[in-house]
């Protein structure tokens, strides 16, 4: 069987998949050369400049390591000259970052974390680039507006991640299930590895971080419970298996099924919905789990339907197999009651 690379899978599909215009396979193609950039010089990590933080302090609070400030760069540069978007929202940014009218300006719009999990680049553990990608709704040659930017999950015409790995990865849908490409150093390109990814109905795997046990609620202990103890569809406890990087973690309950939780906590009053993301983060990940055969919940609702308020708005995350992530719903709606 021939291998074959994303832009070819891209356009064999294109009949079926409307987002696949010249100006998205543009987009894509501009994307994936940024990964292939960031994937050099993760790769390199340890001979390179580029381990430790930079001494400041992101949007999110949080202290930007030097990879991610290299991978920002990068994306930005690269994504504003592809002629293809009109706006980008990143999570190292404030604000929305609007394509210059000096530049080509196109009809999509790329929301990305430039590199999740980059904490954990100092001791070699996979990290990768998240992203989502929507349609503006206002008129082509304008400014984008925050309309444009702030639209529900279930408007994005795709979505994926790049894992950076013992090997650089490429998985993404565009609505037409979901799609693995593993980057091929020898020939430079990205070819496919995992056609039609499927998420198993239920799994044998839990991914949490359990050191924030006394800062949950009720329904959330009990949940997590759920799959520590023997009264579950399995009858015998899941796995606990936590990497703390999402991409990862998240890549892994994909391809095995189980299930990813990072529920709201009590220890920050500032963030009481929890630490991640819903544009950068979650509702990329949720398209894909969907796509897939999975679900995901912010407990009570889907992903999905989550109307975003703000840029960097954050949100609980219940990711994973249908039947398990299920279970949760039913433990917070009876919660609710």
């Amino acid at each position: 069987m021939p291998e074959v690379t994303v832009t070819e899978h891209l356009l064999l599909h294109q009949k079926r998949s409307p987002a696949a215009t010249g100006q998205f396979t543009t987009l894509l193609n501009d994307l994936i050369l940024s990964a292939k950039i960031i994937a050099r010089s993760v790769n390199k990590a340890g001979l390179l400049d580029v381990l430790g933080g930079t001494g400041e302090v992101n949007v999110q609070g949080e202290n930007v390591q030097k990879l991610d400030e290299f991978a920002n760069r990068v994306l930005i540069y690269r994504m504003e000259r592809s002629g293809a978007l009109c706006a980008m929202g990143s999570e190292e940014n404030a604000d929305v970052i609007r394509v210059s009218e000096k530049l080509t300006r196109g009809d999509y719009i790329l929301i990305f974390d430039p590199l999740d999990g980059s904490s954990n680049i100092d001791v070699n553990i996979n990290v990768g680039t998240i992203f989502s990608i929507l349609r503006r709704k206002s008129p082509s040659g304008d400014d984008a507006t925050m309309e444009d930017v702030l639209q529900s999950g279930t408007e994005q015409v795709a979505a994926g991640y790049i894992l950076y790995g013992p090997s650089t990865m490429l998985v993404y849908s565009t609505g037409q299930g979901v799609h693995g490409f593993t980057l091929d150093p020898t020939v430079g390109e990205f070819l496919l590895s995992h056609p039609d990814i499927r998420i198993p109905e239920r799994g044998k795997i839990y991914s949490v971080n359990e050191s924030y046990w006394h800062y949950w609620d009720e329904a959330t202990r009990e949940a997590v419970g759920y799959f520590k103890g023997t009264d579950n569809e399995r009858g015998k406890p899941y796995s606990l298996r936590y990497v703390g990087s999402l991409v990862a973690d998240f890549h892994r309950t994909l391809l095995y099924g189980g299930i990813f939780m990072y529920p709201m906590d009590q220890r920050d009053p500032q963030k009481p919905q929890g630490k991640l993301r819903l544009q950068c983060e979650a509702s990329p990940l949720a398209f894909l789990a969907e796509q897939a055969g999975g679900l995901a919940t912010d407990g009570t609702g889907r992903i999905l339907d989550i109307k975003p308020q703000v840029l960097h708005e954050r949100v609980p995350l219940f990711i994973g197999s249908r039947r398990d992530v299920q279970a949760v719903t039913d433990i917070y709606t009876r919660h609710a009651k």
